[in-house]
Order: structure tokens, then sequence, then C-alpha cells
């Protein structure tokens, strides 16, 4: 895969923004939380997987531990022709899922309902009284 094809997989899945930060690191996210950042300039992948995936991959040529998150299962392909295109999709779609597994849900909240004002509380008489004045 190349870095269009990875761009637009990416992106193929439900909710998936893409950020470019870090200087050259083209990050995308599910619901803010990075799943995949892809190097623009020095041609580099890191995505999130298993820790069976993990413990496999980074016995494997060009594959290591993520630099500040392979503590976090968190891979380094340093060529992007490390897997072959098949393994890297699947690998791709399981740091999505596990991501925004543990992503923050949004929720859309019910609409209201037009031409009824909220009634103000009363006021209570411990707060009238307070607006008096005592003699």
């Amino acid at each position: 895969m190349n870095v269009d094809s990875i761009r637009a997989y990416c992106l193929s899945f439900p909710n998936v923004t893409e950020k470019l930060q870090w200087e050259d690191n083209l990050c995308f996210k599910i619901a803010g939380k990075i799943f995949a950042m892809l190097g623009l300039d020095n041609l580099r992948l890191c995505f999130k997987c298993t820790p069976e995936t993990f413990a496999e991959l980074i016995e494997r040529e060009d594959i290591g531990p993520a630099p500040y998150v392979g503590r976090y299962k968190w891979v380094l392909l340093d060529r992007l022709d490390a897997v072959n295109d098949s393994e890297l999709e699947d690998l791709i779609r399981q740091s999505y899922d596990m991501v925004s597994s543990k992503a923050p849900k949004t929720r859309t909240l019910p609409k209201k309902k037009a031409g009824k004002a909220r009634k103000k509380p009363a006021q209570t008489r411990r707060t009238a009284r307070s607006k008096t004045k005592r003699r």
C-alpha cells in the first residue's frame, strides 16, 4: 500500500477524521482518539494492535515498538511494505475497532418542543425573607 491508499482506507471507516500533527504525521482519529499515524516525510506507519499481534509483529524485520506508545502495544512499520497489503488492511481495521470501542460515545439530545418556555422555580421563603429588611 502507498500513502494515498492507506489514507483512503483509513478515511473509509465511519466517523474518521484526519489531522496533521507533530510536523509530518497524518493522524487518523475516531472521536478524537488516534488509531493510526502515517509519517509523510519519512514514510512510516504506526497503529495499535492486540498483545498477541504486537509480540508477533515486533519479531519481524522493519517493525518495532512505536516510540513513546510501544508499551501500549503500538507498532511502527519503518517501511510501508513491511507487511503485505491485505494483512496491513486487517491490522489497520483491528486498530480502528480497538480504539473506537474505547472512544467516548457521542449522544444526540432530544429536540425541545417549540412554544413552551420553562417556568422559573418559585421563590423560596428563605430567599424572600433575606430580601426584606428586618427591624
